[in-house]
């Protein structure tokens, strides 16, 4: 990419041919609060939105096995324990998901209570994280659930959902002592089991959290030595430092962004020389912050912050998960406000946060990649279109605001003599419902009329052009707002106005 100098000014030339495809790991998977989540209506109608708007191919959340999915039912019977297993509100909920056009990413956990070794539990709807007591009932559990996916969805649709073992057993939180060995030996039997159904069925983990990567090699060389099964590696990756609490939220510091990019790159720099190199690398949960009810999530700042992570990210592994899509979400207990730092890119009730039009614009670029730098992303069409995001840099240590104004100029390569420009922007004041509700009082429970207008207010600007073309390159010259994101869409031009149109004659006056 060359540079250019218009007007005094440093532009930015674009080639003419694209260096490649772009990337969408991206758009291959999104995170969930607990499945059972999805039987609710709220639930479902913000997914029939994504899914319209950006359409992700996988879905992700913790909960498969605990109670509240109602898989796992021990009983007596003529003096000797059995296991029902009961699909009831699996296949509600996967049935669900498929009519929306998005498939599970399977998250094997947590345990059931009476499969369960101890009384260790997290989250506000208690999701038990100690061992099974019994291996073989485990894999039983296992087993009977994998095969019922095949059974009623065929092998075929199964074989392309990932089965990922557990989550976060780093975390003593997650797993109980953060036991290594024990989930090690969980991880055998359930890949084992998982591969006794069908040996084209993909299993993975270790799902370990930021800051755990040393648990890549022992889990590289537990499975090497025991000849365990795995298709796929997976980690989390945020940016916040600790969590400064108050009542119903939390703040963090941030890291820059760069640092995910970074986390990203972890797996395959670590497993190089293993068994585990050049496996996908699935990063199934990542944000900026690890916090449920961190204001930052719902913010302009939140968006800028994140675009150069979209636009990069794919270089590094084959998907990475925005945790979460809905603030449908419980992990901390029932949301005590609209907006109140959920994980969500939806509030409750469908409101579109910045971030959610971040992937919204993701989901308009076109395929082929013409330009990448620190603060745009350009791409093409098949039909000519070129689609344009920039983005305002951000200072993520929270010492500044971030630059009030900021300029980008690119020269992009057109055909036509005239192109359409559509511009959508989302910053502190436009697509932007966390200040229209601030404005409005910050109401915890908006009425009716309060929702109309946040719907509204969460809508980006939109701006209508028409510019030149001169030398084959329109001159798109863009000024951003502080944390502001900005989808420019470029269409070749073709004038089909009668040769007598003539607005100066609107009011019949003949013009001089």
């Amino acid at each position: 990419m060359n540079g250019d100098r218009v007007n005094g000014h440093h532009a930015i030339r674009v080639p003419a041919e694209p260096s490649g495809r772009l990337p969408d790991a991206w758009r291959h998977c999104v995170g969930t609060g607990r499945l059972e989540l999805a039987l609710r209506r709220d639930y479902q109608d913000s997914l029939k939105l994504l899914q319209q708007e950006i359409g992700f191919r996988h879905i992700r959340g913790h909960g498969l096995l605990s109670d509240g999915m109602g898989i796992h039912r021990p009983y007596e019977y003529e003096g000797a324990r059995q296991v029902h297993h009961s699909f009831t509100y699996v296949d509600q909920v996967i049935d669900a998901y498929l009519d929306l056009g998005i498939r599970p990413f399977l998250e094997l956990g947590f345990m059931p209570d009476a499969l369960a070794s101890g009384e260790q539990t997290i989250f506000w709807w208690r999701g038990n994280v100690t061992p099974p007591r019994s291996h073989k009932e485990w894999a039983g559990l296992v087993r009977a659930t994998v095969t019922h996916l095949v059974d009623r969805y065929g092998l075929d649709e199964v074989r392309t959902w990932p089965i990922e073992v557990w989550n976060e057993p780093n975390l003593p939180d997650f797993w109980q002592n953060a036991d290594e060995t024990a989930y090690h030996r969980l991880y055998e039997v359930t890949a084992a089991t998982v591969k006794e159904v069908d040996a084209s069925l993909q299993v993975g983990g270790p799902a370990i959290s930021p800051g755990a990567d040393a648990w890549l090699d022992r889990f590289a060389e537990f499975t090497e030595r025991h000849d365990v099964p795995v298709d796929f590696v997976s980690k989390h990756a945020y940016t916040s430092g600790p969590a400064q609490h108050v009542p119903f939220g939390s703040y963090q510091t941030l890291a820059p962004a760069e640092h995910l990019l970074e986390q990203f790159a972890t797996p395959h720099e670590r497993l190089k020389g293993t068994r585990l190199a050049g496996l996908p690398v699935h990063i199934t949960e990542f944000n900026s912050s690890y916090c449920p009810d961190n204001p930052v999530h719902d913010t302009a700042f939140n968006a800028a912050y994140l675009a150069p992570v979209l636009a990069r990210g794919g270089d590094l592994v084959d998907s990475f998960s925005y945790w979460t899509f809905s603030d449908m979400f419980e992990e901390a207990g029932v949301p005590t406000a609209l907006f109140h730092g959920g994980f969500g890119l939806l509030t409750h009730r469908q409101v579109k946060k910045p971030t959610y039009h971040l992937y919204a614009f993701m989901a308009r670029m076109g395929p082929d990649l013409l330009a990448r730098g620190g603060d745009h992303l350009v791409t093409r069409h098949p039909d000519g279109r070129v689609t344009v995001l920039a983005w305002a840099p951000v200072d993520p240590s929270g010492e500044t605001p971030g630059p009030e104004r900021h300029r980008l100029r690119l020269l992009i390569p057109m055909t036509s003599a005239e192109v359409f420009a559509r511009r959508s922007t989302v910053d502190e004041e436009y697509g932007n419902a966390r200040t229209a509700w601030q404005r409005m009082g910050s109401p915890r429970s908006p009425g009716r009329h309060q929702l109309d207008v946040l719907h509204e207010a969460a809508e980006p600007a939109r701006r209508h052009l028409r510019l030149p073309v001169a030398d084959g390159r329109v001159d798109l010259d863009l000024t951003l707002t502080r944390h502001e994101v900005t989808l420019v869409e470029l269409s070749p031009l073709k004038d089909e106005a009668p040769p007598w149109t003539d607005d100066r004659r609107l009011l019949g006056r003949q013009p001089r």
